[in-house]
């Protein structure tokens, strides 16, 4: 186990030690959270983790949304993105469930950038004693002002007239909140800085792709950078204190607990 996956151990022992049930890991991009929570899980008998991630709104209804809201929507991540309802759906049958119970969770393929057929979905048998959900946004607080604000980088530049960044809060004051009220706790993995997710997340690409550090070709370099630019201005609000109370695990560049 990571000194990281130690001291979210730690984090989490104590939260369900008060009762939580529903326990809700922030951190951005490539810090960590997969490893960390597979090593959760393994050492917590009874506890079943989701990730956000899965819970995208499909090709389908994302094309939609960008087609009739506003184009950067066609990229997945940002709030308005997910499909909250099932996600909320899903942890209330989680809740309810008893010795016997099979509840289905959806199975996101980020090759195909769509979610998978049902029959494809994971299955949760029987009742679990804790519920871990990990996403790069959990707990957030939104923030009306950020659509009039200046953009803060090219794809902000995208959205001038703040189209995209309003439907983003009003999601994250609305359906998003509802979703954080489900939480009975937060615990935060806090980056040094948001240049350090543009390094995790190249690493990250070179891992799922089987390459050696730094041999990640020059456009796939380009398309990250770009990428995570779709998450700036929400992971600097998270790093600056704007999200729901919790815990947090604060690490350095090379996402050692500091």
């Amino acid at each position: 186990m990571t000194v990281l996956a130690g001291r979210l151990l730690a984090l989490a022992t104590e939260a369900v030690a008060d009762g939580a049930r529903i326990i809700f890991i922030a951190g951005p991009q490539g810090v960590g959270k997969s490893t960390a929570m597979a090593a959760l899980t393994a050492a917590l008998p009874g506890s079943v983790a989701l990730a956000l991630d899965d819970f995208y709104l499909t090709r389908a209804e994302r094309e939609a949304l960008a087609r009739d809201v506003h184009k950067l929507f066609a990229t997945r991540g940002p709030p308005g993105t997910h499909d909250v309802a099932l996600l909320m759906e899903t942890l209330t049958r989680l809740m309810a469930a008893g010795p016997e119970s099979h509840v289905r969770v959806p199975v996101f393929d980020k090759a195909a950038d769509d979610r998978r057929a049902q029959a494809d979905w994971s299955v949760v048998r029987g009742a679990p004693r804790v519920i871990f959900v990990e996403g790069w946004m959990m707990g957030v607080a939104a923030d009306p002002a950020a659509a009039e604000a200046p953009p803060l980088n090219a794809v902000e530049a995208e959205d001038p007239d703040g189209t995209w960044r309003a439907y983003q809060e009003a999601q994250l004051a609305g359906s998003y909140a509802r979703l954080w009220d489900m939480a009975d706790a937060f615990i935060y993995l806090d980056a040094p800085g948001f240049a350090s997710v543009h390094d995790w997340r190249i690493e990250q690409e070179e891992t799922t792709r089987g390459l050696a550090p730094g041999t990640l070709d020059a456009a796939r370099r380009d398309w990250v950078a770009r990428f995570i630019l779709h998450y700036q201005r929400l992971t600097e609000r998270l790093l600056a204190g704007h999200r729901r109370p919790g815990a947090a695990i604060a690490v350095d560049r090379l996402r050692r607990p500091v």
